[in-house]
């Protein structure tokens, strides 16, 4: 057997280059690089050298290009990925909320850290954290707790057993989730005489895992004594590629199907079975449905909180639970009858086995008249003033297409998006299972990165963009379009909400009521203009609507900025959600919220 003498970081990036999807592509697209002395001698000389195999992109953050990363991959429907690799010391730890994000979305992204000297000669290097008690712990042991597979490279040949470990961890559709390689800055450069045959080209298939026979039994005896069954789809169905069998499966047995905000979209809106979203923002029929049904079954949802109401939307004295998802640790939550397997396979096995009954207990005026209620709170103001966040929503679905595709993660924009948007097949991406700001704008470019075919519309509140937007200029430099619609009410307007249902002040969310010397009067569109964007202010929602058509003529980001009010919510549909009162002291607003809370918790079915 033939050898290739390398470095280490060269075949690592030469062996990356030749890892294969079924369809012929790279898995790991390219990789985002911001270079520092832990990485850019040994990993950067190596991506240098093989540019026209894996191409490298250079971004602003660490945290940012591995949340371009993480919305390219969700986008790609974890079939494809990016890899992120980062210099010792801060560059590294920049990215763990990102690892932490790709970790709870289940999403694949691999991260290739420079990390301390192997031989220690240089002891301690700079930006070296040391711990007193134990000589070999790295800044990067951050990673572990949010990666699904950690490896520390202290020799060369580690890598001919920590990539393929990666690959399968990226790959696997119950164990997908984040890589962290920490590389050692010195191993990086070791050559080593690497066997050829580690360097053909590898097919990496994602399998799609069959029921046990006795657990579709088992749920298939539930679905049968059920009179009033309620499917929750989640995410699941979109990496399934599940979409239309779920479609078939909700008309022929007629079972009304609710979204979660990782599965809006896998079902179009104007299906007659789509009752919107559940739970803390769902819709008032979906809710209604929740509430009634008697048997709950999670098509690849985690039954997150937000879903679930904190387990008070689940109401019906008889109600039982049935979970469909591809690994075992979702699928027996809160003593749920498991089916681990493929959310395509149960769902035709379940299909077939239940032939042709048929339910069709829910109500279909209920339906049409919960998307009354959204054309009411959606529609443009008949008076001056400010536009309230689902006047917004409004104006950018009037002038939506097939092709729109609308993203967000934090603030206030994700639930009224969740419970008001109505999503084409296909059309909505939000980052809710960690919820981060200053997803938005890095996220963006790497969803029309991964489908520059589409329309896609970033909505972010004044302080997530103020969190992290400097990707719109890597945006420009690729000449990667997107549009970011930016409301801007002047502080955290979502959490002030919150602060005050909760019977508190409000206090350090607005700019108005924060410790300040001066009121803050922020130029976003001179801060985004500054990067390259097109920016413009609309000073109404008519303005916003004719703004947001223009912007697809450009091959530039745009940047709408419009006020808002901070203080209405959507102004429809809702749950209570369990966000802990204080328990003694303050004043009469306080002691309301405590006891509103203390009959809502009573509510609460965690397990049984």
């Amino acid at each position: 057997m033939g050898t290739i003498r390398l470095t280490a970081a060269q075949a690592m990036v030469k062996w990356l280059s030749v890892q294969m999807t079924e369809e012929g592509e790279r898995f790991i697209e390219g990789v985002w690089a911001i270079f520092g002395h832990g990485n850019v001698a040994g990993i950067g000389e190596a991506l240098h050298r093989y540019q026209d195999v894996l191409p490298t992109w250079r971004g602003q953050n660490e945290q940012t290009m591995a949340h371009a990363a993480i919305a390219y991959a969700k986008t790609k429907r974890r079939k494809r990925a990016h890899a992120v690799t980062s210099s010792i010391g801060p560059g590294s730890t920049n990215m763990v909320t990102a690892a932490a994000l790709a970790h709870v979305n289940r999403l694949p992204l691999l991260m290739i850290c420079g990390d301390v000297f192997a031989n220690r000669r240089p002891d301690p290097v700079l930006q070296q954290i040391e711990d007193f008690d134990d000589g070999t712990v790295s800044a990067n042991d951050c990673f572990r707790p949010v990666s699904r597979y950690f490896d520390r490279i202290t020799r060369p040949e580690h890598l001919l057993t920590c990539l393929p470990r990666a690959m399968r961890v990226m790959t696997d559709p119950a164990n997908c989730g984040p890589v962290t390689l920490a590389f050692c800055q010195d191993v990086q450069a070791e050559a080593f005489d690497y066997p050829e045959a580690f360097f053909e080209p590898k097919v990496w298939r994602i399998r799609r895992p069959e029921p046990d026979p006795v657990e579709v039994d088992a749920a298939l005896a539930m679905l049968k004594a059920a009179k009033r069954p309620l499917i929750v789809a989640g995410g699941g169905v979109l990496y399934s590629g599940a979409e239309d069998v779920l479609a078939e499966f909700a008309t022929r047995h007629g079972i009304p199907v609710v979204e979660t905000q990782a599965g809006k979209g896998g079902l179009s809106w104007q299906h007659e079975l789509n009752f919107g979203s559940p739970g803390v923002t769902g819709s008032a029929c979906a809710n209604d449905l929740a509430a009634r049904a008697d048997l709950v079954i999670g098509v690849g949802t985690r039954f997150q909180d937000f879903t679930t109401g904190s387990w008070t939307v689940f109401e019906a004295a008889d109600r039982k639970l049935l979970s469909i998802n591809l690994t075992g640790y979702d699928a027996q939550k809160h003593g749920a009858e498991p089916v681990v397997g493929d959310a395509k396979v149960v769902l035709e096995k379940l299909g077939a086995g239940l032939k042709d009954r048929l339910y069709g207990w829910h109500d279909p005026a209920a339906r049409s008249g919960w998307h009354d209620a959204v054309a009411e709170v959606t529609a443009a103001p008949e008076k001056a003033g400010l536009p309230s966040d689902a006047q917004v929503i409004g104006a950018v679905q009037r002038v939506s297409t097939e092709d729109t595709v609308v993203m967000c993660a934090a603030g206030t924009m994700p639930g009224a998006l969740q419970v008001l948007w109505q999503a084409a097949k296909g059309g909505y991406h939000m980052e809710y299972g960690y919820s981060c700001m200053g997803y938005e704008v890095a996220g963006a470019m790497g969803i029309k990165l991964a489908a520059p075919e589409k329309e896609v519309i970033c909505f972010v509140g004044d302080g997530s963009y103020m969190m992290a937007n400097s990707e719109l200029a890597t945006a420009v430099m690729r000449r990667v379009p997107f549009t970011i619609v930016l409301t801007d009410n002047r502080g955290y307007g979502c959490i002030n909400r919150l602060q005050i249902e909760c019977g508190g002040a409000e206090f350090n969310n607005m700019y108005k009521d924060s410790n300040v010397e001066v009121q803050p009067e922020i130029d976003f569109v001179a801060h985004a203009g500054s990067m390259g964007a097109h920016a413009v202010k609309a000073a109404d929602i008519a303005e916003l609507e004719a703004k947001i058509a223009e912007a697809r003529s450009r091959d530039i980001p745009t940047v709408i900025v419009i006020d808002t009010t901070a203080v209405p919510g959507t102004g429809a549909g809702g749950h209570w959600w369990d966000v802990a009162v204080p328990q003694v002291g303050g004043p009469e607003r306080l002691e309301s919220a405590r006891e509103t809370y203390a009959q809502n918790a009573a509510k609460q079915r965690v397990f049984d």
